[in-house]
């Protein structure tokens, strides 16, 4: 792989979409303040922490919380429309919306949240589909990035894993040098069909509906 700079803290581009309809402004002033993480915790119930970085519309998050109420999941977000799908799913309109006791929402660039967990503290990573940033001068805004994998490495528990699902041509050549110049990490699957465990996005059907192939990554840290 070619040299590129290290990634900025400032992983995505514009935050905002078309002018917010009311009852999506009415989310992110009322709800969403009962549900950001840090500053609101999990409940005690939950046993480990997991991590979404970039969740779209939110229909991957939300599977994943109502699958596993053991797991804390902060979802991790900066486009506000994308955040206001999210906040829609969990508070159906015309109902008191109660937020879950295991899904948090972050609303700031992933990368420094990383940096400020302790080590082994977190039993999964997911990455869905993320921005491929194209352009060879935005290399450096990917995730899956040489420099980030040691602090992937540090805070996943041991056996944590981190999933990578891609429909990019380039994003998925990206991705299997930079996991081939690594070693913390373990490549654990590489697949063309979506594991069954794994809850299926919007942005998988719209690829598949194009006719683009996904990849899906599993890479584990050591026991």
């Amino acid at each position: 792989m070619t040299s590129v700079k290290p990634p900025p803290d400032r992983l995505y581009g514009r935050i905002t979409g078309k002018k917010l309809r009311p009852r999506q402004e009415w989310l992110l002033e009322h709800f969403l303040p009962r549900l950001s993480w840090p500053q609101i915790p999990f409940a005690p119930t939950v046993t480990e922490t997991w991590l979404e970085v970039g969740f779209g519309g939110g229909e991957h998050a939300a599977a994943l919380a109502q699958a596993n109420p053991q797991a804390g999941l902060i979802a991790a977000e900066v486009f506000e429309p994308g955040i206001c799908s999210l906040l829609s799913r969990l508070a159906p309109e015309g109902a008191d919306p109660i937020p879950p006791p295991n899904l948090r929402i972050f609303t700031d660039d992933a990368r420094p949240l990383l940096r400020a967990m302790q080590d082994k503290s977190l039993s999964k990573l997911f990455l869905m589909f993320p921005d491929p940033w194209p352009k060879s001068r935005h290399a450096k805004r990917r995730f899956v990035h040489p420099a980030l994998i040691a602090d992937i490495a540090r805070i996943l528990a041991p056996g944590g894993e981190w999933r990578i699902a891609s429909d990019d041509p380039t994003y998925q050549a990206w991705t299997d040098d930079v996991i081939a110049g690594q070693s913390s990490l373990h490549l654990a699957v590489r697949t063309k069909i979506r594991p069954a465990s794994w809850p299926p996005t919007r942005y998988e059907a719209k690829a598949l509906l194009a006719d683009r192939q996904p990849i899906y990554w599993s890479l584990r840290a050591p026991d």
